[in-house]
């Protein structure tokens, strides 16, 4: 998604790489990734750098974390790109369960669950079950902290 608007800022506070990256031809790259309907309505679907490369094909961690949500065992989903050497990237799941849920079966349910409703490429490959996901001080996951841990 880009975008201009008078409104805008012009780049971001003592950070001029990330200004350039982002402040491009006088339009904002906001980086979602976005699609619109035949109507016309805009849905974000994911931020880019959170879209994972699997075998050469683009899989929407927003997606399985959907999916992962829909089962009662979990609490808590974050998704991920972990690298590897066969698919580029491997679809990871970080998962806080529910209080009901067993720890020891819980990753191959997950894993049975998102393949019940999306595609088999987009099931993960692994599924981590931990007591909490990382968070900034503001209470949004950090990803990055994840990717670092499948490294």
């Amino acid at each position: 998604m880009v975008y201009r608007s008078p409104q805008l800022c012009q780049g971001y506070w003592d950070k001029p790489q990330e200004t350039e990256e982002a402040f491009r031809d006088g339009w904002f790259h906001s980086g979602d990734l976005v699609r619109s309907d035949a109507e016309g309505y805009i849905e974000v679907v994911d931020r880019i750098k959170d879209v994972i490369n699997t075998g050469g094909v683009l899989v929407a961690s927003r997606e399985v974390e959907d999916a992962l949500y829909t089962h009662s065992g979990v609490a808590e989903a974050a998704v991920v790109g972990a690298p590897d050497e066969k698919w580029i990237e491997a679809v990871t799941a970080f998962v806080v369960p529910t209080g009901e849920a067993d720890p020891e079966t819980l990753p191959d349910d997950l894993v049975k669950h998102v393949r019940a409703r999306l595609a088999p490429f987009k099931a993960p490959k692994e599924v981590r079950v931990v007591a909490e996901l990382p968070r900034n001080a503001s209470g949004k996951i950090l990803k990055r902290e994840l990717r670092d841990r499948t490294s």
